[in-house]
């Protein structure tokens, strides 16, 4: 990470507060190390889960004792009927002893039967054309699945295939079509009777030249006998979902019905941003993927080459997990953000700005793969670290925050402790309450509304320093020579600088900051306007890490709000993104 926009100092002696914000991250649900731990031989993937009927918890993995990729690789369920607290010991769908079978998806029916769908290596083909060493073997083969009439219990004796059309994309892998190379993430979705799931066939080995098919199974709701399903894949013709201006990584394809005859579909690239695309016609055509915004003609997500996921509810409302960033490789997915999806008249879905749902304190644990369990009225998330799976409650409150984004206009009061309106022209100097800086709520929130005379770097906004250095201020900075605000937080030993992307702060604009510090999940992040500041063009993040060891960072009792200042609030925990987003309709204007 850039040093001139985020740095941490380390002075000297540990802060006695420390051991506060660790008691606090130990005890915050959205800490993964607190969440339902679902079982697995070593390696675990893709931890999905059912609710049958009677409220037991199904949930299909792939898993084995090597590591991914590695022989011995299969798929597997387990059940839990006290919603994640205890499962079943692991049933085997396939034997670890067999061909590889992997990246299994389940699917269950209104009659309570589970339909497991997976990658399996049938022709037990561990060698590429062109060699005799032996390659990874869990990304081409059939597509296969069994079912269950018995809560994952036990499993179909007799293994069936669904039919896969070779196409174009086929022809040009190593075994000319006469294999199939591809692999699968989404979990199956039901529209208009008819079910459906995307998946990502491979051009080239290893993972080179995805493209997105979705298979349409029109009768598998009702029909019990599994040799009269009827399949058919999509989209009609030769070519799938798939834009080459995109580049080769276009993979793990998976959707969510809308309305009427549509479905949208989203995938992972290597550029910084997921791909989407719409079908108006049940997925037989699509429109030509391209970056995916936040809505028609708004800007692009960020999140780098991990696994971008849909959801729908019950409900019709949408959830999008990624991760914040403009990374290209495999790293950074720590924390795991939500968006919440509204579908519009015009057949969009817009999305909100992210919250933090689910954090490592450690960067380098990396969370993958969820699903979303809902039920009897509430959420989980199930996640993987590749060797840990575990499912994790929701607030229901954060998801609805998403998903009311768009029309909030409150002032939060949950956690304030010094409001100044109509501040600015002269010096202020309010008393600060002493619970602003103790981090016994998981962090602090600073929100100024601004309007500068002049972006010159070193102007104090905010302070609340005092003469040992300790406390938060807000000054203006610059970035490669664009002006910005940044927060500064000392507890004494330790100092952390975060900056508003370059471009926020104009000379004479009128400017809402939300400066939220969550020290829980050890992030630093500002609100902008409204915006949750995402790095822009200029920065691949637009939140930074807080140094997990660093206490409070209380200072005097006194502020300084500058002349610019003309509104403050102080908060005494880390507002969410969409209570910040409030606040900021709701300033007078």
């Amino acid at each position: 990470m850039n040093k001139s926009v985020f740095a941490f100092l380390f002075f000297g002696a540990f802060s006695l507060s420390a051991a506060d914000i660790q008691a606090v991250r130990a005890a915050d649900s959205r800490n993964i190390a607190n969440g339902l731990r679902i079982p697995g031989e070593g390696y675990s993937d893709q931890p999905y889960v059912v609710v049958a009927s009677n409220g037991a918890w199904v949930c299909t993995l792939t898993t084995g004792k090597g590591l991914e990729g590695q022989q011995g690789q299969h798929v597997v369920a387990t059940t839990s009927r006290d919603q994640g607290k205890t499962w079943s010991e692991l049933v085997a769908i396939e034997p670890d002893s067999g061909p590889e079978a992997s990246w299994v998806t389940p699917l269950i029916t209104p009659s309570g039967r589970i339909y497991a769908f997976y990658t399996y290596n049938g022709d037990n083909i561990v060698t590429l054309p062109s060699s005799d060493k032996r390659v990874r073997a869990d990304t081409h083969g059939w597509y296969a699945f069994r079912y269950s009439d018995d809560e994952g219990a036990t499993w179909s004796a007799q293994r069936f295939r669904i039919p896969l059309r070779v196409t174009e994309v086929d022809r040009g892998n190593p075994w000319k079509g006469e294999v199939c190379h591809f692999w699968g993430i989404d979990k199956p979705k039901v529209k208009d009777g008819k079910v459906y799931f995307a998946f990502t066939k491979l051009g080239k080995f290893f993972m080179q030249e995805g493209e997105g098919w979705v298979v349409e199974a029109s009768n598998i709701l009702t029909e019990k006998d599994p040799d009269k399903l009827v399949f058919r894949l999509l989209p009609d013709g030769e070519k799938g979902i798939r834009n080459p201006a995109l580049g080769s990584v276009q993979e793990e394809h998976n959707l969510v019905p809308l309305s009427k005859s549509d479905l949208f579909c989203v995938f992972r690239l290597e550029s910084g941003t997921p791909g989407h695309s719409y079908s108006r016609d049940n997925g037989a055509t699509w429109s030509l993927p391209e970056p995916m915004t936040y809505g028609p003609g708004l800007r692009t997500l960020k999140t780098p080459r991990a696994c971008p996921k849909l959801f729908v509810t019950s409900e019709g409302k949408y959830l999008f997990w990624h991760h914040n960033h403009g990374g290209k490789a495999w790293a950074g997915r720590n924390p795991a953000f939500l968006s919440g999806g509204v579908l519009k008249e015009d057949g969009f879905i817009h999305w909100s700005e992210p919250e933090i749902a689910l954090f490592d304190p450690n960067p380098a644990i990396r969370m993958s793969y969820p699903d979303l369990i809902e039920h009897d009225g509430k959420f989980w998330l199930t996640e993987t670290q590749k060797t840990v799976a575990r499912a994790h409650p929701l607030d229901r409150s954060l998801l609805d925050g998403l998903w009311n984004q768009a029309t909030v206009k409150a002032v939060c009061t949950n956690g304030l402790v010094l409001e100044k309106l109509d501040a600015g022209g002269a010096v202020s100097r309010p008393t600060v309450p002493r619970g602003f800086g103790d981090l016994s709520h998981g962090g602090l929130t600073v929100e100024l509304s601004l309007a500068l005379d002049a972006v010159a770097p070193g102007q104090a906004l905010f302070t609340t320093v005092d003469k040992n250095g300790s406390g938060v201020r807000v000054v203006t900075s610059e970035i490669a020579g664009q002006p910005t605000c940044a927060i500064e937080l000392c507890d004494g030993s330790r100092a952390a600088v975060w900056h508003t992307d370059p471009g926020v702060v104009q000379v004479g604009k009128q400017l809402h900051l939300v400066f939220i510090c969550d020290f829980s999940a050890a992030i630093v992040m500002v609100v902008a306007d409204g915006v949750l500041c995402d790095g822009g063009a200029a920065r691949q993040y637009g939140w930074g890490r807080l140094p997990l060891e660093m206490g409070e960072v209380k200072g005097a009792y006194q502020a300084e709000l500058a002349p610019a200042v003309k509104g403050a609030r102080l908060y005494s925990r880390p507002l969410r993104t969409s209570e910040a987003i409030g606040n900021f309709r709701a300033v007078k204007r």
